[in-house]
């Protein structure tokens, strides 16, 4: 599958030039394609697929986010639950000026305006006054700024007039996937479906990655209804796009990350059902379930306090010949440590360590000290402070704290040394340096305060 995210990060002098001139505000005319030549006796283009790609890239970082966003840590989870999204509604929200919550958050409307017909035009531009020749890879980027920039319509009317071109090389099964797997990210899974619905009449036609990337957008909406429609259909004797063990990965992950979500125990255990249900049908169609999906009905079922189930599982994961990783074994400690069976969350730490089946971190060793030291043994949870530091990990600065205070209610405030303590403290600032974004201020006690820089 073509992965949505930039791919080139390096900003050649043509990029910038004409970055420059859309955040002018000048027009895209033979005048500006005269300054952005770069040498009229060189055989080699002007404009390649990976410049005009990365300025297409460029757009949404420059334009679509908001101030808010700005040195925002980047990750893969979502805090809060994705849900659908109304752009009328949105749309009616910014023009009483309401706050509007979610992906479109603190957007400046102009600009998201400025950015979009100013990367139509420059998509055109340089097809009229360089020849370039677009391809697949230009034509998607394209699509994705008008999905970003959350302008449906002219997606769908782009698409048509790209399928037209070329005898319908320019939009290919990739590419619609590829803006399915964003419309997901963006929460618009509504839009999503109908692109996924829209591939025969753009001559595409769905493979399983389309399946999984579309199924995939559902489930994290909670919409497992339309969800299962569709694995019914690839289930469908003689169907060309069959399930593969991905597609089964999917809903299992997700009814165990959904029913978590749900605060009534009755949905929570039919989510678990379902999720145990689809694992039994996995194995019986042959499918050799890997690592990830043991994780995520490990998981599940250590988060709903089924610790038989969980083992049972990880029994029958070590039988097929399927190493377990640390997120495997972090389930169990973390499940250990709640309900204070802290010595069998130590065993599988140990275990992990003897197996070779991963190097722990501070996620690993941090909920161990917690409970070691709500339990009393603080001594232990100073070893076990020491080892992860030992280790190469940084602890966080709320387990230094609980270790610090803890060791302070006991008189034993020497136990951790100056030489530890200077290296905790510095990795927690390097930390904060790096990922936060922010300026540390020591108070008096020794710990940490955050402020911006």
């Amino acid at each position: 599958m073509i992965p949505s995210r930039p791919l080139y990060r390096n900003h050649s002098s043509l990029v910038n030039q004409v970055l420059a001139a859309i955040i002018q505000k000048r027009p895209f005319d033979a005048r500006l394609a005269a300054s952005t030549t770069t040498d009229p006796n060189s055989s080699q283009p002007a404009w390649t697929v990976e410049s005009v790609s990365e300025v297409l890239r460029s757009i949404p970082r420059v334009f679509f986010q908001s101030t808010h966003s700005i040195g925002r840590q980047r990750g893969f989870r979502h805090r809060a639950p994705l849900k659908q999204r109304n752009l009328k509604e949105e749309s009616t929200k910014l023009r009483r000026h309401v706050l509007v919550l979610g992906p479109a958050a603190y957007r400046d409307p102009q600009k998201v305006e400025l950015g979009l017909n100013k990367a139509l035009e420059f998509y055109y531009w340089v097809e009229a006054f360089f020849g370039f020749v677009h391809d697949e890879i230009t034509c998607r980027e394209m699509a994705c700024v008008l999905v970003k920039g959350n302008r449906m319509k002219a997606l769908w009317e782009f698409l048509r007039e790209m399928s037209r071109r070329g005898n319908g090389g320019l939009v290919t099964t990739a590419s619609v996937t590829c803006l399915i797997k964003v419309l997901g990210e963006e929460g618009l899974v509504r839009e999503a479906l109908t692109a996924f619905f829209r591939m025969k009449q753009l001559h595409c036609r769905p493979d399983v990655y389309a399946y999984n990337t579309i199924i995939y957008a559902l489930c994290r909406v909670g919409n497992f209804k339309k969800a299962r429609f569709l694995l019914e259909q690839m289930e469908l004797p003689g169907f060309r796009c069959p399930p593969d063990t991905y597609t089964y990965t999917i809903f299992i992950s997700s009814y165990c990350r959904y029913s978590l979500q749900t605060g009534c125990r009755k949905a929570i255990r039919r989510r678990m059902w379902e999720a145990n249900h689809l694992f039994r049908i996995m194995l019986l169609k042959g499918f050799e379930p890997d690592v990830v999906t043991y994780n995520s009905l490990i998981g599940g079922c250590c988060k709903t306090n089924r610790i038989e189930r969980a083992l049972e599982l990880f029994q029958d994961m070590n039988k097929r010949g399927c190493v377990p990783n640390r997120v495997t074994y972090g389930s169990f400690i973390r499940y250990y440590s709640v309900v204070n069976e802290i010595d069998n969350a130590i065993d599988m730490l140990r275990t992990m360590q003897e197996m070779n089946h991963g190097i722990p971190t501070s996620s690993l060793y941090t909920p161990i000290i917690h409970a070691l030291c709500e339990a009393g043994r603080v001594l232990e949870a100073r070893d076990f402070l020491v080892e992860l530091v030992d280790g190469g990990s940084t602890p966080r600065e709320h387990t230094y704290k609980i270790v610090c205070d803890a060791l302070r209610s006991i008189g034993e405030d020497n136990l951790l040394g100056d030489g530890l303590h200077k290296r905790i403290k510095d990795g927690i600032m390097g930390r904060y340096n790096q990922v936060m974004k922010v300026k540390p201020i020591m108070t008096r006690k020794g710990y940490f305060n955050s402020a911006e820089v």
